[in-house]
C-alpha cells in the first residue's frame, strides 16, 4: 500500500481529502494532519509564520507513524511566500526529517503545469493582489508565462472555504482569457475537488486546484500516480 502525507494549515476544505479517497485507486491510503496555525490572514507576514519550519516539522512527526511513502505540504500561500528557492527549501526539510520524497501545494502547481506540456496560464486567486502577485512570482521564476492574475481580496483562509459552489465556478470564470492554456485555483482552503469536471466544462480547458494538484504531487512522488475519474485532464494526461 502506498500512504501519501498531508501537512494542512488548520482548517477549511480538509473534506476534500477524504473524498478524494473515494476517487484514488486502491490501494493507496491519504493520511492528513492539520498543522498549526497563528494568525489566519492572507497576509505576507501571516504566511510567513504558517508555513515556518516549527510548524511544519511538528506535522511531519505527527504522520511519521503512518510511515509515509511521500509527504505534502498541503497549503499554497503558505510555500509561495517563501519564493522558488524558499518553496523548495522548505519541502527538502520537511522530506529529509522523514527521510521520503517531499513537496508543497506550489512546486505542485509548477509540476503539473509541466506535465500538461503547457506554458501559458491564468490565476483566479483567493487572496489580497500583494499575496497573489508572490505566487505569480513563483511561477514566472520556474519559466512559467502569467497571462493573467486576478486577485478576490478574501481576507481568511476561513472565508474562502466559505465560497459555495457556484461562488468557486464564478472566482474560475473571472479570469478565462482564451490564449491561457489553464486557469489555476491557487488555495487549499476552497473546496474544489468535487468541482473539477464542472469547472473544466464552464471554462473549456484545464483547471488546476490547489487540492487537486496537491493529490497529484503526492501521488506521483510515492510512484503511485494512476488515471483518476472526475480528477480532470491533470489526471488522465501521461505526458510530461
Amino acid at each position: 500500500m502506498a500512504t501519501i502525507g498531508f501537512l494542512y494549515p488548520g482548517y477549511g476544505a480538509e473534506d476534500d481529502y477524504p473524498y478524494m479517497q473515494t476517487l484514488v485507486p486502491d490501494p493507496v491510503s491519504l493520511e492528513l494532519v492539520h498543522t498549526s496555525v497563528g494568525v489566519d490572514a492572507h497576509e505576507v507576514d501571516a504566511l510567513l509564520d504558517l508555513g515556518r519550519s516549527e510548524r511544519l516539522l511538528e506535522g511531519a512527526e505527527a504522520l511519521r507513524a503512518k510511515s509515509p511513502d511521500s509527504i505534502i505540504w498541503a497549503c499554497t500561500s503558505g510555500s509561495f511566500v517563501f519564493g522558488l528557492d524558499g518553496a523548495k527549501r522548505q519541502a527538502d526539510e520537511v522530506g529529509a526529517a522523514l527521510g521520503i520524497p517531499a513537496s508543497s501545494t506550489s512546486l505542485a502547481f509548477v509540476d503539473a503545469i509541466r506535465h500538461l506540456g503547457i506554458t501559458r496560464v491564468a490565476i483566479a486567486a483567493t487572496y489580497p493582489e500583494d499575496v497573489s502577485v508572490h505566487f505569480r512570482g513563483l511561477l514566472e521564476n520556474a519559466g512559467i508565462t502569467v497571462l493573467s492574475l486576478v486577485s478576490h481580496d478574501i481576507e481568511t483562509a476561513a472565508l474562502a472555504g466559505e465560497l459555495d459552489d457556484d461562488g468557486v465556478v464564478e472566482l474560475a470564470r473571472s479570469n478565462n482569457p482564451d490564449d491561457a492554456e489553464a486557469v489555476l485555483l491557487p488555495d487549499t482552503a476552497m473546496h474544489t475537488a468535487r468541482l473539477i469536471p464542472r469547472l473544466e466544462a464552464t471554462l473549456g480547458k484545464p483547471v488546476l486546484t490547489a487540492n487537486q494538484v496537491t493529490l497529484w504531487q503526492g501521488l506521483r512522488l510515492a510512484g503511485a500516480l494512476a488515471p483518476i475519474a472526475g480528477m480532470g485532464a491533470l489526471f488522465e494526461t501521461r505526458h510530461g
